[in-house]
């Protein structure tokens, strides 16, 4: 039964959009990190909100997180996935160009 709860939230974390909402949460979950996100995205936090549903915006967190190593790194961590599938998670969204 354990084994079954971890695949699925395993499943659940591996999801790209759950994985970019995952993201937004981290990011909102820090002020420094939120301020530095919108402020080199150009959207203010009423914007997030709006965004949240937008599977364009979920492609836009996941290139974000993937631009910058050490958050990479630590949003990775604290979600307990390898780096590698957040960018295969983000290869299944709109919007994705090698």
């Amino acid at each position: 039964m354990q084994n079954e709860v971890h695949k699925s939230r395993l499943k659940r974390a591996l999801d790209p959009s759950a994985l970019a909402l995952n993201s937004i949460a981290f990011l909102a979950a820090d002020p420094t990190r939120l301020e530095r996100f919108c402020a080199l995205s150009g959207m203010l936090e009423a914007d997030l909100r709006n965004a949240l549903n937008s599977p364009q915006f979920h492609g836009f967190v996941l290139d974000y997180l993937l631009q910058d190593e050490s958050l990479l790194l630590a949003f990775a961590g604290e979600q307990g996935v390898d780096p590698a599938s957040i960018l295969q998670a983000r290869r299944k969204l709109p919007g994705f160009a090698e």
